[in-house]
Formats: C-alpha cells, structure tokens, sequence
C-alpha cells in the first residue's frame, strides 16, 4: 500500500501546510502481501499460513503462526492477516480454549501490523498471561492492516468479522484448539469485542462463543459528530487528531458516494491521505500540532453523512446472547468515563446488564486493572453449561436469541 513516491508527496504536502521548513520524512514502501487463490469463499478459510518468527513469540508459547484467512468487510470477502499462539505442554480434553485478543490502536498502515512487528509491547505481557493461563490465542490485524486496502477503523461490524474469523482460521491451523471462545479486547479493540459479543453466535454457530471483556471502549462518537466542525474545541482528548484521521480515512473510503473530502480542509485531506501510508509514529509527529478543527472546512451536521456514520459508529446496547464485561478508567483520557457511563446506562435502557467495572486508572491501564477480574470472568464462562441457573453464565441481554 505504502510506496515512497507516494511518501514524499504526502509529507511534502503535509509539511507545506502545517509545518513550514520541517524535514521531509519519507514513507517505506510497505511489505507485499502475495495474491493467493484461497481453495474455498468461507469466512474463516485459511489462505495462507506459516510459522511465525520466533522473536515474535509471547513466552510459554509451544506454536505460533501467522496467517491470511477471509473474512467479511464492507465490501464482502476480503483477506485479513493475524497471529495465532499455542501454549505448551499438553492441551486439555477437548483442545485449548480459545482467547480472540482484539488489540487497541497501533496504526493505520501495513507496516503497524501486528503479525509484522509482534504483539505491541504495551499489551504483550497481558496477552502472554492468557497464553500461561492455558488458552490459545487468536490475534487479528484488524482488516487493511497487512492486507490491500484502506482499514475500516471503528466500523465495528467489520472488526468483529475480523475477530471471529481468526478463531475459525486458528482452529483450521492447528487441530489442538477447542471450539469454545471468548474475546478480549483493548480500546479499538474493547469496540471490537462489544461487536463481537453481538454477532458471534449468529455469525459463526459452529463455534461455541462464551462472552466478552472490553476495556476502555470507544463510544458515543457519532453522538458527538453533529459538534465536529472549524470551531469544535482546539483542546480535545488524548490523541484525538490521530484517532479522527483514521476514522475519517475509513469511514471516507467506505462511503465514497457521501464525498467526505468536500468536509475536510486542505490540511485535512492530506492528513487523511497519509494515515494508512504512513508508520504511526511518523504520521503521529506530523499530526501533532493538527486540531480536529483545523482539518474540517464545515459542520459534519449533514443528515446523509450522520446517518452513515451511525451505522458506521454506532456500539450496539442490545442482543447479547452470552456474558458481557465492560472495564473503564476513571483517569482515562482517552475514553472519558461519561461516554462509557452513557454508554452502560443506554446498554441498560435497552434490557442489557453487562458487568461494569471501574477502575482507578488510566485508558490502557484499565486492562492491568481490570485483569484479576477478567480470568475470573472468563474462567466462569468457560464453565457455564447451556441452561444453567448460575448468575454469572446469564446472557447479557434477557431474551436474547441463543441464549438458552
């Protein structure tokens, strides 16, 4: 996705427009990834696989791969890359349970990757301590990380087909894992795994889903939208720009029928243009003295825009059919604890009782935080049998379809 042509014309625009006599940084073309012909057209199906270098191994790992497999995007079947970690020893009857770590925010290009560069090093001892827990881990990219094309970020529908497909493919790459799953995910990935938890039943029945913990999850931004404009507030939450961009980027190249572009400023638009070329931390240096503000020429107060962007945004407060765990730090700068709480209290309106946890930390400390908590959840719900009377294996949601 990333060629150096392209690089320079970028940062050259950017740093015309924003930062006047700063040094020219050029992009690195971004890793290929090899046209494959998969055998078959089912989410899940396994493309490609191959072992993953060692010094990407999280510790206790027995067997580790990186693999292509098809999943489900906006615009249907696309390929999607991803890690997967066995634990060593034995596996126990039945196979290993399967941990989907949906990561949080690394990037927007090819070269942020996960399965390029590793579990990122702010969350690898959290996801190793699964590994040491006894369950096998299956980690998405997220699609258009490592794959052609611009990432959806934030598209939530398209995040939980990634998560969900990974555990498919993982189980189609190594025979020792069970059917029994559940997801954890961090920020974009907290959004991910609130998603998933909505669709994985249906989406993937052969599965046995379990339920979900999310921590510090992005929400109420479409609710926030109708504010965004030139004179939104120059002072906004920690890595705002970075994160719009990316949003903007995904959401542009999702509904190109609504013209995004004719919203954005001349800064902006390249801006936008960079977030998937670009390693995220040189696009987060030449963001760094942007606002929100500065990269909209007009209110995004357009019905037809706000309406995609619900559909685009929007975290379901509904039809949960298994457990649901959501974490929030009251420190977070990031996902400020009124969007959670909004978030929790229109979960509760709508019949869902998810189990809410607030903790005394900032936004990526909430998932340390919040660990103690998530085995013993875990642990619960790998033990609910189907009817059973224990509070702790109830649906999220009362009625929900499958929760029987």
């Amino acid at each position: 996705m990333t060629g150096s042509g392209i690089g320079r014309r970028i940062v050259t625009a950017i740093a015309v427009a924003l930062i006047a006599g700063a040094p020219q940084i050029l992009a690195p073309a971004a890793q290929a990834v090899p046209a494959v012909t998969p055998a078959r057209d089912d989410p899940g199906s396994v493309l490609e696989s191959a072992p993953l270098p060692q010094s990407f191994w999280l510790p206790g790992t027995d067997a580790a791969y990186r693999i292509t497999y098809l999943t489900t995007g906006p615009r249907g079947d696309t390929p999607c890359t991803g890690m997967v970690f066995v634990p060593a020893g034995p596996p126990p009857p039945g196979g290993w349970p399967v941990i989907a770590w949906a990561h949080g925010t690394i990037g927007d290009s090819d070269t942020d990757a996960p399965s390029v560069n590793g579990v990122d090093a702010a969350s690898s001892r959290y996801v190793a301590n699964w590994l040491a827990r006894g369950y096998a881990v299956a980690a998405t990219d997220y699609i258009g990380l490592g794959t052609p094309g611009v990432p959806p970020y934030l598209d939530g529908k398209s995040a939980a087909h990634s998560v969900i497909d990974s555990v498919r493919a993982a189980r189609a790459v190594d025979d020792r894992l069970s059917s029994r799953w559940a997801v954890v995910g961090l920020s974009e990935g907290g959004q991910a795994a609130v998603f998933t938890a909505h669709a994985a039943t249906e989406y993937a029945p052969e599965l046995d889903y379990r339920g979900a913990v999310a921590a510090g999850v992005p929400s109420n931004i479409e609710t926030i939208a109708p504010l965004a404009g030139p004179n939104f507030p120059p002072q906004g939450l920690a890595g705002l720009t970075n994160f719009m961009t990316f949003v903007i980027a995904g959401f542009r190249d999702t509904h190109p029928e609504l013209d995004v572009n004719s919203f954005l400023t001349p800064i902006g638009r390249t801006l936008v243009d960079a977030a998937p070329e670009l390693p995220y931390p040189q696009f987060a240096r030449l963001a760094a003295n942007v606002s929100v503000a500065q990269m909209l020429s007009r209110s995004l107060n357009d019905p037809a825009l706000l309406a995609a962007l619900r559909d685009y945004l929007q975290v379901p407060t509904s039809g949960f059919d298994r457990p649901l765990m959501i974490a929030q730090g009251a420190t977070d700068l990031t996902v400020p604890l009124p969007l959670t709480v909004k978030l929790v209290a229109d979960m509760n309106l709508a019949g869902t009782r998810p189990d809410f946890r607030i903790y005394p930390a900032d936004h990526i400390g909430s998932l340390f935080a919040n660990e103690a908590d998530a085995v013993t959840f875990v642990t619960k719900v790998f033990e609910c049998d189907r009817g059973s009377d224990d509070p702790g294996c109830e649906p999220a949601s009362a009625g929900s379809i499958g929760s029987s």
